[in-house]
């Protein structure tokens, strides 16, 4: 995380508070997590060398990069993001900040994943869904990690830790409570 400046990923005018450890609001509603909770994230997934890695929810690409540089630039990021304007931004982030080889950055509906790049390590989310979507599970390799939010829409989440065992088997754990924007999307929350 020392590697990844935080400000390279945030607006202008809110660099006085990049690495303040609280979450920051970004465009279209949407934040940047808290410094601690990236940490967290990174931590949980137990990344490696060479892994195949799939984030819903892009933001300005602050996560994505954090995640790549935990992998040495050795693995690859598909980040999926539903707002085009934040997906942009992440793209020009990233590319500036040396990250644009190592994550694509794609504009749809996260919680569907995104079953070209399938099978993945590593699946987490930044932003709180009702429940773990099936989509995400079974683009998960066997042995493989998703981490994600699943609660209220607008209060406390339960981190949910998730590792496949078989195809029809996962063991689950909660990581904590937490507090994220709404996952949106087919198998997340409406628009409205």
């Amino acid at each position: 995380m020392e590697t990844v400046d935080r400000e390279e990923f945030i607006p202008n005018e809110l660099k006085p508070y990049a690495y303040l450890d609280r979450p920051l609001p970004l465009e279209e509603g949407q934040t940047i997590s808290a410094p601690h909770m990236v940490a967290v994230i990174c931590e949980k997934l137990e990344l490696e060398e060479g892994m195949n890695v799939l984030e819903i929810g892009t933001g300005f690409g602050y996560n994505a990069a954090v995640i790549s540089e935990a992998m040495n630039k050795k693995g690859h990021v598909y980040s999926v993001e539903r707002i085009e304007s934040l997906a942009n931004t992440a793209l020009e982030n990233l590319k500036k900040t040396g990250y644009g080889e190592t994550v694509d950055v794609l504009i749809g509906d996260g919680t569907l994943g995104y079953d070209k790049g399938a099978p993945y390590d590593r699946i987490y989310g930044t932003a709180g869904s009702p429940y773990i979507p099936e989509s995400l599970k079974k683009q998960l390799k066997i042995g493989g990690r998703l981490i994600i939010p699943v609660g209220d829409r607008l209060g406390f989440q339960d981190l949910i830790c998730i590792v496949k065992e078989s195809e029809s088997e996962f063991r689950e754990k909660s990581l904590g409570e937490v507090v994220f924007v709404p996952m949106i999307g087919k198998h997340g929350w409406s628009e409205k």
